[in-house]
């Protein structure tokens, strides 16, 4: 398998310098470097990365307005934010529109590669305690979603487990089926309600209510 095409995104010249070893000493592609949103935006449409690591804080364009832009122009591209605290609103509001997890900028060597590999695969990087924390505190009230009618009862009983950060495995246990058969009903889900990945699922989950914050 290719190693994953990585563009990074950080306003301190540093830190950027810091992820490009430690991604490139583990085998990753640094195919770019960027130092506000407006050049995140210019960089992936030029250079085509498939994961990005997205600064939130940046003078100018910031890192959630880039996130948007470029997600909406590369649905196969796969955002990674980047944040001081694991409690930042601004986080919430990226994993809403589509990017795929977040880390500490802290964050250990060997955890930053392990996460741009996840993400890679078309998975989200999500640790379910902070996720979960982050969803209850920034949620929007539950709102009405029409499409939420075209799952069926047991797809509804899937996604409400998403949203409760259980794997495939888990879920399975749970609800005493075969990986395959939960496999089949996740992609279905995402199809149906044009998810990205766990993440939104996650969101979603929390804002039609399915899931009670603190339940």
């Amino acid at each position: 398998m290719n190693a994953p095409r990585v563009l990074i995104v950080d306003d301190q010249a540093l830190i950027r310098t810091g992820f490009r070893m430690i991604l490139t000493a583990r085998g990753l592609r640094v195919v770019g470097e960027a130092s506000d949103g407006a050049e995140a935006v210019s960089q992936a449409t030029r250079l085509r990365p498939d994961v990005v690591l997205m600064d939130i804080r940046m003078p100018g364009m910031d890192g959630l307005e880039a996130t948007r832009r470029i997600l909406q122009d590369r649905r196969g591209c796969r955002v990674i934010m980047l944040t001081t605290f694991d409690l930042d609103r601004y986080v919430y509001a990226a994993l809403s529109m589509g990017a795929s997890g977040f880390l500490l900028k802290d964050v250990t060597a060997a955890h930053l590669a392990a996460a741009v590999r996840l993400v890679d695969t078309g998975d989200a990087l999500l640790a379910p305690s902070i996720t979960r924390r982050l969803v209850e505190r920034f949620a929007a009230p539950p709102v009405v979603h029409h499409e939420l009618s075209s799952l069926t009862r047991r797809e509804r009983e899937v996604l409400a487990l998403l949203g409760r950060g259980l794997s495939n495995t888990e879920l399975a246990e749970r609800l005493t089926l075969s990986e395959a058969t939960v496999k089949t009903h996740v992609a279905r889900i995402f199809a149906k309600l044009g998810l990205r990945d766990r993440a939104q699922a996650v969101v979603l989950a929390y804002e039609t209510g399915l899931i009670v914050p603190g339940g």
